[in-house]
This record gives C-alpha cells, structure tokens and sequence, in this order.
C-alpha cells in the first residue's frame, strides 16, 4: 500500500523546517513578529506571519543563513501535552494563535483552524512541540531534532500576501513558501521543474502570445481573448464538440440567467449560494446568474415533453458560460476565474445503461486526453462523508455508488476513493491528469446521480408502462475552457501542435520585391484550410524568423528569388531546423498529415 504522505519522513522534515523557519523570523523581529499558522504542503511548507514591515529578498536569504545555524544545533522537536489555559499563557501575545487554542477548547477545528470531519466529536488534545528556543502549537509530527534536516536540501522560495483564515474581511499577513528535500539533488531537481513552470507559466505566455488580457475595467477574474486566444478557444470547443457529436451526443443551449427556485429545489442553492453572484430581482421574481447547468437541462427534458424508455439514453452536452463567484484571493489567471466555460453533458438513462454509458464516456475522455498528451493519469472515487453537505437518502447513495463502482470495474479501471470528495448528489469519478512537469490536474469527471432527476420531477414512460424516475450521468471532459486552455498552454509551453495553433504558417519575403509571391502562397495555403500571415515588416530575414519563433509558430515559410521561380518554399521550423526548400505541393501535403494525426 502507498505510504500516505503525512506519515511519510518528507512530511516530517517539512513540518519541522517550517518550525525552523519560524523561530528564524521570529528572532528577526524580537517582540514584534506574530505568527499565525505553518503547515507542510504538496512540494514544502509554509507560514503565515503579522510583521511589522515587508520582508525583501535579502530578509529570506538571512533567514535561511539563520536556519541552517539552528539545524546544526541538534536540538530535539519535545512535546508536551497542555491545557487550554497554558496554552494561552504561553501564546498571551499572540493573537492568532490565541483564536486557534479558543476553536480547539471548543472542538470542531484542528491547530490550523480547520474543520474537522463532523464524524470526530471528541475535542483534539492541545500539545505543543518544542526545539530551541522556540514554542508552537502543534500535534507534529516532526524528525527526531533539528540535525535530520538537511541543510543542503532546503530554501526559502517567495513571500506572498494570504488573508487570515482565507477571509478576505481579516488581516492580511505574509506568507513564506519554502521546500524542503532529503538531498541536495532532490532539491535542485525540483527547483529546476519550478524553474520551467515559471517559464510555462500561461499568465506569462498568454501575454507573450497575444492570447488573452484581465482589465480593471472589466473585472477580476473575467478574461479577455484576443483574435488569437478565440482561435484557440474555438479550436478546442470544436474539437470536443465534434468528438461528442461522433459519440452520440445532441447540443443544446440553455441561457446565462435562472430563477432562484430552481435551485432551491434541485439543492444547489443550500449548497452553492455562497458560489452564486448576487441576486437580480425583477419585480417578483429572483434570478442568478447560471452556475452550473444541470437544473436547466433537467429543465429542457421535461419541457421537452414526454419521454420513453425507447429514447433512452438521451445525451445533452453544452457549451455553457457559467458565473461562479469565486473569492478574489482565490483567483489565478485562466485556472481560476469567475466567467468560465464548460464542455458539461448529462445523460438521463435508466439504471441499466449505467454502465454502457459510463464505458462510452470514459472512451471518449481517454480519446480527448490522449490527442492533448495526457497519457498519465488515475482516476478518484469521489465519495460522500458521513455527514455535512451530502442529500441523506442511503439507498439512493448506495445504489449510485454500487452502480459507479461496478461500470470502473468492468472497464478495468485502477482507482483510489476519497472520502468526503463526492458532490452534494452523488459519487464522482474524477480523472487526475499529469503534464509534462509531474504536476496533476484534476480535468474530466463522470458522476451518477439518482437524486435531482427526483427532485425536479423528471420522468420516462418504462417498458411496463409506468412511469419511472431516470439516472443522470453529469460528465464534463475538459472541465473548462479557460482552465483547460490554461493547462494546455503550459503541457505545450505555448508551442501548439499544429491543428491547435492559432497562427500555422508565418510567410517571410526575404526582400520586399519578394512580398507578392509570400502574398500569392498565403492565399493557397488559406485556401487548403490553413491560418497563415504574411511578415512584410522592413526587417531582415533572421528577425523575422527569431520573432516567428519567439511567437512559437509551428511553420515559418522564407521566399526569395529561387522559391519564386521554382513555386517552392524554404521551410524553417519553430525549433530552428531547416527542412530545405520543397515545392509547396509538397509542405501542403506534409502539413496536411500532420493536422489529421492531431500530433504534437
């Protein structure tokens, strides 16, 4: 069985270094300093702290000098288990952490503040860990002492603002990130991958390419594509769209606003209010700017009229912009935004297409994956805790998820379960893509769902001639577009492979007497179906293809006087090689294949 990580000796040396660090800062700041919360994380650690100035990058690297001065110390991690009332004696002032042992007297919340599993009714014991000269609040767990931290094989990476407790109406604080490794090796590899994610880094590269903007006069959270990013917008919506179609799949459209009572009535509104935009009141009536789309395709079916088990299974699949209002602190460039746009599709069956259904989704998800070159990703079972957000109907629970389990089985799918992920209807099958940087992605989902179709009153005459209740299979293969497109601008590094790019073909007349042939050819190549430009800056050649280059343009065609005459062209690569001069017929041909195979 997989080591889980927070018993791993990773987690433990990450969680000591954040104590390290703490104490580090604190004695940077003598009286001043007040620390608020420092958990390991995925790839290192970080902390939280009220200081009286901004830190600089001078600050981490005296820091880290006085880190790797308590390391060699040896000092050993002690804890000791105290009462709520020692615990505010030593922490008298500090505030924040005053707030935290006050949530754990009561019970509910851990060290950090977090909410426990409604399941955990016992109040967690109160125990602090101490090296040092330093005290903090803490269940651990931690290395033995300070010398099983490699002084090699840690470093402070940035400083960033975070609200404490992630509520936008509480003070601001400064969080430092760092990493921690068991090697120096291990750490230089991993700021290496952060080094090219910086540099995959689709804010960056969106800029750089011309692809989208985020405007203070539009908003946070709302992006603006340019020509190009609608290009490629439009090129992977199709693409998905055509897939689907293949796949049996009808499109519908279903508007951008909803009455309130609609989602009263499916659940959405108990569970995603906070999620919603504000309301729109139009006399008597209360609308909200569409979060998700189940609720409205329920509604098309039943408005549809009538429907029989013979026109089962029906698949509605939309491309729907959504608006989610998401907390600003939160947001990220196209990974997290507030305008969002989504390949969403449910599939009302009966209980026996379950399966079938399932089979052809993950078919066509596995086929969308892998033209993007995603090939290496595992599958959640997303599954509801015992208590909380989760509809309380066991027998419809348990049949979805019987029903969920058994079409993974018979596809043969490896999957791990994670309690308490499940949507507030119903279990998920949520599928964990990794890009070329090891980095996972949560993108498609499949879900089963025996409980809206029951609330919003949707049926189908069966074969008996009696009405029943149908399944409804919410599946999404790209997730979002804008999140997707962010995704994939950082698997490519912005280097499209050739049906996605939105500029194909840059033409570069080597002279100006040369601009009417690269005119002549860019209308053929338009007219076999390719988007082509044509570079007539007063430039050199080689500018003109360092700048192609640098727009990460998949084919950059040089014509002079031997290509005029020959109806030929010189074909450069965006990677530098030059595959020589060949007749256009040719390169048509070559391109074309390339655009069929969909490879990168």
């Amino acid at each position: 069985m997989e080591e889980k990580y927070e018993e791993s000796e990773l987690y433990k040396i990450r969680h000591s270094t954040a104590h390290v660090m703490a104490q580090a800062v604190m004695e940077m700041f003598p009286g001043e300093a007040k620390i608020a919360i420092g958990p390991p994380i995925a790839d290192g650690f970080y902390y939280d702290f009220d200081l009286p100035r901004s830190l600089t990058p001078d600050d981490l690297e005296k820091i880290e000098a006085r880190m790797r001065e308590i390391v060699a110390g040896a000092h050993r991690f002690a804890r000791r288990e105290v009462s709520a009332d020692e615990a505010r004696a030593q922490f008298k002032d500090q505030p924040y952490k005053i707030e935290l042992i006050d949530g754990l007297e009561k019970g509910g919340v851990d060290e950090y503040g977090t909410a426990q599993a409604p399941a955990i009714k016992e109040k967690p014991v109160i125990s602090f860990y101490t090296h040092d000269t330093f005290t903090d609040l803490c269940r651990g767990p931690h290395v033995e002492d300070t010398s099983r931290i490699n002084p090699a094989a840690f470093k402070l990476l940035n400083v960033a603002g975070a609200y404490w407790r992630g509520d936008e109406n509480k003070p601001m604080l400064q969080r430092i990130y760092g990493t921690a490794w068991r090697s120096a090796a291990e750490l230089e590899e991993y700021l290496h991958l952060v080094e090219e994610a910086r540099k995959r880094d689709h804010r960056k590269l969106g800029k750089e390419l011309g692809l989208f903007f985020f405007s203070d006069d539009i908003g946070p959270g709302l992006p603006l594509f340019t020509p190009k990013g609608e290009i490629l917008r439009y090129l992977m919506e199709s693409y998905v769209r055509e897939t689907q179609t293949r796949y049996g799949y009808q499109h519908v459209w279903t508007g951008h606003m909803v009455k309130e009572d609609l989602y009263k009535r499916s659940g959405h509104y108990d569970n995603y209010k906070d999620s919603m935009f504000p309301p729109m009141v139009d006399e008597d009536i209360t609308f909200r700017l569409k979060p998700m789309n189940c609720p409205s395709h329920m509604t098309l079916y039943r408005e549809m009229g009538a429907h029989s088990y013979r026109e089962l299974p029906l698949r509605f699949a939309e491309f729907a912009t959504l608006y989610r209002y998401e907390k600003r602190g939160e947001l990220s460039g196209l990974t997290r935004v507030r305008a969002l746009t989504q390949d969403d599709c449910h599939i009302f069956c009966t209980p026996d297409q379950i399966e079938s259904e399932f089979t052809l989704a993950l078919n066509l998800i596995r086929e969308v994956l892998d033209t993007y070159e995603f090939k290496d990703y595992r599958v959640r079972l997303s599954l509801r805790g015992s208590e909380g957000k989760f509809v309380q109907d066991d027998e419809k629970w348990d049949k979805a998820t019987a029903a969920l389990k058994a079409a993974l089985d018979a596809n043969s799918v490896d999957y791990f379960v994670a309690e308490g992920e499940a949507a507030f209807y119903g279990p998920k099958a949520d599928f964990l893509a990794r890009d070329v940087l090891g980095r996972e992605w949560q993108l498609s989902t499949i879900q089963v769902d025996f409980i809206q179709p029951a609330r919003l009153g949707i049926e189908y005459t069966g074969e008996d001639g009696q009405p029943h209740t149908p399944v409804l299979i919410h599946r999404a293969v790209t997730g979002s577009t804008e999140r997707f497109m962010g995704v994939i601008i950082e698997q490519f590094a912005g280097a499209f492979p050739l049906w996605l790019a939105p500029v194909q073909v840059m033409m570069i007349p080597i002279a100006d007497r040369h601009a009417a042939y690269g005119r002549e050819v860019a209308a053929k190549l338009k007219a076999e179906g390719f988007r082509v430009e044509v570079d007539e800056r007063s430039e050199r050649m080689q500018a003109k293809i360092r700048d192609a280059q640098l727009q990460k343009i998949p084919y950059m065609l040089v014509v002079g006087d031997k290509e005029a005459a020959a109806g030929a062209v010189s074909v450069r690569l965006r990677s530098g090689e030059d595959l020589k001069s060949k007749p256009l017929g040719e390169f048509v041909a070559m391109a074309k294949a390339e655009l069929e195979s969909k490879r990168a």
